[in-house]
């Protein structure tokens, strides 16, 4: 049986840890000599206080629910993948390759090629640690971290090498075609009446986001395969007893991760800067390892926990510039610490509300 709910473990724990997070922020904040009541306040509405804001936070959102995704896949299958933020980036060299590669008449034409140009140059670079870990037992979280640093420097001969603009001493491509113009939120309103800020950058992608999060709980929880991934990662001696194949289940688990976390490159590639720039990931493969952790690992509890770190993001950025006395170092504190509320002292929380749930279950028996 299990110590409690499915509600307490997906709502109640995330909640209790935010709010302890808020908490100590709210003391830093309060030590420097701020108001930790108006830097909450300056954030909220930095973030979801105008079309601009939300356009903003959803653009984030977007990318942290791609990454988050990533990690979430890997991890069911008993690995932790903190290799994204490499993935992302090769696979926008990817996304490159085929948008340059042609004049695209529309962007409904050019989409599905980005996406397998994106998802197979991520799955590839995720497939090379996984092997290193099935066949030649390396770590996997070893090897994933050092080919972050691998894509940055392929990322960088590229980009000043055969991929450059050589318009411009920027280390980026030339600008993408028009008919791959993803359309942004306001275009995608404006035919519908809707006011909507057109400076924000999110698009189309953020449904693919939600396309995506969809297929990965139908993968992991309604196919055979899905099953076999979440059996090894309880128990891979038990479903090697069964006759899952370890090799099989390290190989396709981060392969299907590499592709996710290299759908980053649509949104950001594809969708906002229209050319490949260098380091345009951004943090992004790390925030959606505790974007994993928060959500649970789960499709739904992802997308939450991209939402509050995509307001995070642009409310940190609004934060600096209505409160000077806010240091970007301080903004990275806040985003620090609900990390580690809800990813390393998750134990911490967890116990005390396990023995709760026991004791009304005693009580009530």
């Amino acid at each position: 049986m299990d110590k409690m709910p499915k509600w307490a473990d997906v709502v109640l724990i995330p909640l209790i840890s935010l709010s302890l997070a808020l908490f100590a922020s709210g003391l830093v904040v309060l030590a420097i000599g701020q108001d930790p009541v108006q830097a909450i306040t300056v954030m909220i509405k930095g973030a979801l206080g105008s079309t601009s804001g939300i356009g903003y936070t959803l653009y984030y959102a977007t990318n942290y629910m791609f990454t988050g995704l990533a990690v979430a896949v890997a991890f069911h299958g008993r690995m932790f993948n903190i290799g994204g933020e490499g993935q992302a980036a090769i696979s926008g060299v990817g996304v490159a390759v085929v948008l340059l590669a042609f004049d695209w008449p529309h962007w409904t034409v050019a989409l599905p090629f980005a996406i397998l140009g994106g998802g197979l140059f991520g799955a590839v670079w995720a497939a090379i640690p996984a092997y290193l870990q099935a066949k030649r037992g390396s770590h996997i979280v070893i090897t994933t971290i050092m080919f972050n640093f691998i894509a940055a420097a392929v990322m960088g001969y590229l980009l000043n090498g055969i991929l450059k603009n050589p318009n411009t001493q920027s280390a980026e491509t030339v600008k993408f075609p028009d008919g791959a113009h993803l359309p942004t939120i306001h275009e995608m309103l404006a035919p519908l009446g809707i006011e909507f800020s057109k400076s924000a950058p999110a698009n189309v992608s953020f449904l693919l986001a939600l396309l995506c999060a969809f297929l990965v709980w139908f993968l992991l929880w309604r196919t055979r395969l899905g099953y076999a991934i979440r059996a090894f990662g309880h128990s891979p001696s038990a479903a090697s007893y069964a006759g899952i194949s370890a090799f099989k289940i390290t190989m396709i688990a981060m392969i299907i991760s590499g592709a996710l976390a290299g759908m980053l490159s649509i949104n950001v590639v594809m969708g906002e800067q229209e050319r490949l720039i260098k380091e345009f990931v951004e943090g992004a493969g790390f925030v959606g390892i505790a974007v994993a952790l928060m959500g649970r690992n789960h499709p739904i509890g992802i997308i939450l926990a991209a939402l509050l770190f995509g307001m995070l993001a642009q409310g940190g950025f609004e934060l600096l510039w209505e409160m000077p006395g806010i240091s970007k170092e301080v903004v990275l504190v806040i985003q620090g610490m609900i990390i580690l509320f809800t990813g390393a002292l998750d134990y911490m929380v967890r116990k005390p509300i396990e023995k709760l749930f026991i004791r009304a279950r005693k009580g009530q028996s």
